[in-house]
């Protein structure tokens, strides 16, 4: 017999991936990384490989799509309480990364060279209902 796996889930980074997984796994489905070491190698690829790649049985779609419906995956702040967008009060708010400018251009040029991680990352929210950014201070 033939069994397929279908992606589910893609993941920046091998941690978040992994503690999916582990969920998962708790609830009897049978679950497949893949990417996972080389983005572990070397984290700057994730993006330009489409991050690590969660994968279940084909049967067994559904039940893990329940159980990451879930599973919070949005934004809290320090207290554990959901952060709200400033503009439409949304509660889908999720962190990610933004390089741009002169700036973000050199430290990526370095870390290429010196093989270091970029430092001129900066971390900010968007919401996924209004489009909207910001940063929590």
């Amino acid at each position: 017999m033939s069994e397929t796996f279908t992606t589910i889930e893609k993941f920046q980074y091998s941690a978040e991936a992994l503690i999916v997984k582990g969920r998962l796994e708790a609830d009897g489905i049978q679950v497949f990384l893949t990417d996972n070491h080389t983005i572990d190698t070397d984290p700057l690829v994730s993006n330009a490989i489409g991050g690590v790649k969660l994968k279940v049985l084909s049967e067994d779609v559904e039940k893990a799509q329940g159980i990451l419906d879930s599973i919070q995956k949005y934004s809290v702040d320090n207290e554990g309480q959901a952060l709200h967008c400033p503009n439409c009060n949304s509660e889908k708010i999720e962190l990610y990364s933004k390089m741009s400018g002169v700036k973000a251009f050199f430290w990526v040029i370095l870390g290429f060279l010196a093989s270091i991680l970029p430092l001129g990352i900066k971390h900010k929210y968007i919401c996924e209902d209004c489009k909207t950014e910001f940063a929590v201070k």
